[in-house]
């Protein structure tokens, strides 16, 4: 199953829209805490509606244990500061695919962490999509790979 991994996501409503994508589709989802919001925010639950099982999501207190455990897996972080477009890129199925927050992306950290860094193109002078259309057109395309492999 493809793996979706949130980095201390900080608006509810797009972690939401995201659990659904990833029940929807059969993705797995990981949740890189702290969260900048509690799972029984209103807005949560408005959006997630019976979509969330807790047992379902894997936490990781921090960032450090993420790439502890990921360390002998490929972590493939989505920026819009890569180089490399997500179409041209091959997916594996058991790629974990990073996304960074909402407000500020990932630290340097993680960027010096993840040796794969992809993007997905905008038209110019456009800052980013919403991350849970982002999350949409990624799990799409890793699925149409792996169905095609």
């Amino acid at each position: 199953m493809p793996k979706i991994a949130l980095y201390e996501p900080d608006i509810p409503q797009n972690t939401a829209a995201i659990i659904r994508t990833c029940a929807c589709l059969g993705a797995d989802l990981e949740i890189i805490e702290p969260c900048g919001f509690l799972l029984s925010d209103k807005r949560f639950k408005r959006v997630v509606m019976d979509y969330f099982n807790e047992d379902e999501i894997k936490f990781y207190q921090n960032s450090e244990h993420f790439f502890d455990e990921k360390k002998n897996e490929r972590v493939v972080l989505m920026t819009t500061k890569a180089s490399v477009a997500y179409t041209d890129f091959k997916f594996d199925k058991n790629d974990t695919l990073l996304f960074g927050r909402e407000s500020s992306g990932v630290p340097d950290f993680v960027h010096k962490k993840v040796s794969n860094r992809l993007k997905i193109p905008m038209a110019q002078n456009k800052r980013s999509l919403n991350l849970a259309t982002s999350v949409a057109i990624i799990l799409a395309e890793n699925i149409r790979q792996i169905n095609l492999s």
